[in-house]
């Protein structure tokens, strides 16, 4: 949901709870005359309506929605249009793979696009229906598939958990994490939600700024678990909060094995810049590009 988090880093909630997101988002785009990703107002408003009495309904459902809106709430998230970012995850460990990514997220649908920042002709991306590349001559060493939106549904936490498909279970209250209070909120699917509905996250959300600030997750993506199961838990820190258009996102995180309910070795760096909305962006962004490939089964490269 995260190679995935999914990540590698390793998670991978892929299409995960965006599939109802990417009918929603179609229909918009078509009220709107189908030119520009983001939505009609008018949609935006049904859909934040519905998430929030959806959350409200159990304890953990409310606690993610303070967190939602203490990020700069659901709707203003929707209405600022696709999200630009740069996300470098960088391994300690040299022997594996950098990926470093300028890429453009519709947060409507669940659509992406990514270049690298040394080479820009190399990109890939999700169309919503499909994976694609262009790479020429030039070694990717990821899988489009699962990298297009496993950054994104990092960074876009807590927002992404007001999909429908989401279940949320009160996990933890009052644990302690570097010297604050949090309340913890396991995340998991319902069958059949994305490419990997095996995954989940446990997030911490601060009990006096309601802002996550770290999650605990695994990967389970059947293009690296063919015959089932999943990655080690890991924790990711949410650090050096950054507001942009009224949004609240990490600029940093910290990646580290955990085990037997203690943080363990650092394993990642992941830095996030040059964050930006663009609200003008016409949805024809998004298509798979003129000499695109198109990739056809969940790839087990990583």
């Amino acid at each position: 949901m995260i190679n995935h988090f999914k990540l590698i880093l390793c998670c991978s909630c892929f299409i995960w709870s965006c599939n109802t997101a990417v009918q929603e988002g179609k229909t918009s785009q078509k009220n709107i005359k189908g030119i520009y990703a983001k939505p009609a107002a008018s949609w935006v408003k049904t859909r934040v309506k519905g998430a929030e009495e959806r959350l409200n309904i159990t304890p953990a459902g409310k606690l993610v929605w303070e967190s939602i809106q203490a990020h700069g709430g659901l709707e203003k998230w929707y209405n600022n249009g696709p999200l630009f970012f740069r996300f470098n995850y960088r391994p300690l460990d040299s022997i594996k793979t950098v990926r470093d990514t300028y890429q453009t997220v519709d947060t409507w649908s669940a659509r992406a696009k990514h270049y690298l920042p040394e080479n820009p002709e190399v990109s890939y991306g999700w169309d919503g229906e499909d994976a694609w590349k262009i790479t020429g001559d030039y070694n990717l060493k990821m899988n489009p598939r699962f990298w297009s939106l496993t950054p994104y549904y990092f960074v876009s936490m807590p927002f992404v958990f007001s999909d429908e498909g989401v279940k949320l279970t009160l996990f933890e209250e009052g644990k302690e994490f570097e010297n604050k209070i949090y309340d913890l909120v396991k995340i998991t699917y319902e069958a059949n939600v994305g490419d990997a509905p095996e995954d989940y996250y446990i997030i911490y959300i601060n009990k006096e700024s309601h802002l996550i600030d770290a999650i605990r997750y695994i990967v389970s993506y059947p293009g690296f678990f063919p015959d089932g199961g999943h990655s080690p838990e890991k924790l990711m820190t949410y650090e050096n909060k950054q507001r942009i258009e009224g949004i609240t996102l990490a600029g940093k995180h910290r990646t580290f094995m955990y085990r037997d309910d203690t943080v363990q070795e650092h394993v990642t760096n992941i830095s996030v810049t040059k964050v930006a909305f663009k609200p003008d962006l016409e949805s024809s962004f998004f298509k798979v590009p003129e000499g695109g490939e198109v990739l056809e089964k969940l790839e087990t490269a990583q």
